[in-house]
Protein backbone atom coordinates (compact mmCIF):
# COMPACT_ATOMS: atom_id res chain seq x y z
CA UNK A 1 0.00 0.00 0.00
CA UNK A 2 1.28 3.48 -0.83
CA UNK A 3 2.51 5.74 1.98
CA UNK A 4 2.82 9.52 1.96
CA UNK A 5 6.43 10.61 2.40
CA UNK A 6 6.15 14.35 1.78
CA UNK A 7 3.13 16.62 1.69
CA UNK A 8 3.98 19.35 -0.82
CA UNK A 9 2.14 22.11 1.05
CA UNK A 10 4.55 25.09 1.31
CA UNK A 11 7.47 23.01 0.01
CA UNK A 12 9.75 24.98 -2.33
CA UNK A 13 10.28 23.54 -5.81
CA UNK A 14 14.01 23.06 -5.25
CA UNK A 15 13.39 20.98 -2.12
CA UNK A 16 10.80 18.79 -3.87
CA UNK A 17 13.23 18.32 -6.76
CA UNK A 18 16.03 17.30 -4.41
CA UNK A 19 13.75 14.79 -2.67
CA UNK A 20 12.77 13.31 -6.05
CA UNK A 21 16.46 13.09 -7.00
CA UNK A 22 17.60 11.26 -3.88
CA UNK A 23 14.61 8.90 -4.03
CA UNK A 24 15.59 8.03 -7.60
CA UNK A 25 19.26 7.59 -6.65
CA UNK A 26 18.28 5.34 -3.73
CA UNK A 27 16.13 3.20 -6.02
CA UNK A 28 12.94 3.87 -4.07
CA UNK A 29 9.81 3.72 -6.23
CA UNK A 30 7.55 6.75 -5.78
CA UNK A 31 4.87 8.77 -7.51
CA UNK A 32 3.42 12.24 -7.12
CA UNK A 33 -0.07 13.57 -6.78
CA UNK A 34 -0.80 16.98 -8.23
CA UNK A 35 -2.38 19.84 -6.30
CA UNK A 36 -6.15 20.01 -6.56
CA UNK A 37 -7.81 22.71 -8.64
CA UNK A 38 -9.51 24.26 -5.61
CA UNK A 39 -6.48 24.26 -3.33
CA UNK A 40 -7.83 21.62 -0.95
CA UNK A 41 -4.88 19.29 -1.54
CA UNK A 42 -1.40 20.50 -2.34
CA UNK A 43 -0.13 17.22 -3.69
CA UNK A 44 2.44 14.89 -2.28
CA UNK A 45 5.24 12.44 -2.89
CA UNK A 46 4.11 8.88 -2.18
CA UNK A 47 6.13 5.70 -1.81
CA UNK A 48 4.77 2.83 -3.89
CA UNK A 49 5.99 0.14 -1.50
CA UNK A 50 5.32 0.47 2.22
CA UNK A 51 8.44 -1.60 2.94
CA UNK A 52 10.60 1.30 1.69
CA UNK A 53 9.15 3.67 4.30
CA UNK A 54 11.75 3.17 7.09
CA UNK A 55 14.67 3.63 4.69
CA UNK A 56 13.01 6.64 3.04
CA UNK A 57 12.31 8.25 6.43
CA UNK A 58 15.94 7.76 7.44
CA UNK A 59 17.09 9.33 4.18
CA UNK A 60 14.59 12.17 4.66
CA UNK A 61 15.89 12.89 8.17
CA UNK A 62 19.46 12.96 6.85
CA UNK A 63 18.44 15.23 3.96
CA UNK A 64 16.54 17.63 6.23
CA UNK A 65 19.49 17.89 8.61
CA UNK A 66 21.79 18.66 5.67
CA UNK A 67 19.36 21.21 4.21
CA UNK A 68 18.97 22.89 7.59
CA UNK A 69 22.72 23.15 7.93
CA UNK A 70 22.99 24.70 4.45
CA UNK A 71 20.25 27.21 5.31
CA UNK A 72 21.98 28.17 8.57
CA UNK A 73 25.30 28.59 6.75
CA UNK A 74 23.66 30.75 4.07
CA UNK A 75 22.00 32.90 6.75
CA UNK A 76 25.28 33.30 8.62
CA UNK A 77 27.07 34.25 5.39
CA UNK A 78 24.38 36.82 4.59
CA UNK A 79 24.78 38.31 8.06
CA UNK A 80 28.56 38.52 7.61
CA UNK A 81 28.14 40.12 4.17
CA UNK A 82 25.58 42.57 5.51
CA UNK A 83 22.90 41.38 3.07
CA UNK A 84 20.67 39.62 5.64
CA UNK A 85 17.06 40.72 5.80
CA UNK A 86 16.56 42.90 8.87
CA UNK A 87 13.78 45.09 10.21
CA UNK A 88 15.64 48.24 9.12
CA UNK A 89 16.07 46.90 5.56
CA UNK A 90 12.39 45.99 5.39
CA UNK A 91 11.44 49.43 6.68
CA UNK A 92 13.56 51.12 4.01
CA UNK A 93 12.40 48.83 1.20
CA UNK A 94 8.66 48.74 2.03
CA UNK A 95 7.80 51.53 4.48
CA UNK A 96 4.04 51.51 3.86
CA UNK A 97 3.79 47.74 4.33
CA UNK A 98 5.80 47.82 7.57
CA UNK A 99 3.81 50.78 8.90
CA UNK A 100 0.55 49.01 8.03
CA UNK A 101 1.65 45.82 9.78
CA UNK A 102 2.71 47.76 12.88
CA UNK A 103 -0.61 49.61 12.89
CA UNK A 104 -2.48 46.30 12.59
CA UNK A 105 -0.50 44.85 15.52
CA UNK A 106 -1.28 47.88 17.68
CA UNK A 107 -4.98 47.72 16.71
CA UNK A 108 -5.21 44.02 17.55
CA UNK A 109 -3.48 44.56 20.90
CA UNK A 110 -5.72 47.52 21.73
CA UNK A 111 -8.85 45.56 20.80
CA UNK A 112 -7.70 42.52 22.78
CA UNK A 113 -7.00 44.58 25.89
CA UNK A 114 -9.91 47.02 25.64
CA UNK A 115 -12.73 44.70 24.57
CA UNK A 116 -13.12 42.81 27.88
CA UNK A 117 -13.05 46.09 29.83
CA UNK A 118 -15.60 47.66 27.46
CA UNK A 119 -17.94 44.64 27.56
CA UNK A 120 -17.82 44.34 31.37
CA UNK A 121 -18.59 48.04 32.03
Amino acid sequence: MAKLLLNLRKVPDDEAGEVRAWLTRAGIAFYETEPSSWGISHGGIWLKDEADLPRAKALMAEYQAERGERARAARQQAQQDGTADTFARQLCARPLYVAGMLLAIVAILALTLALPWWLLR
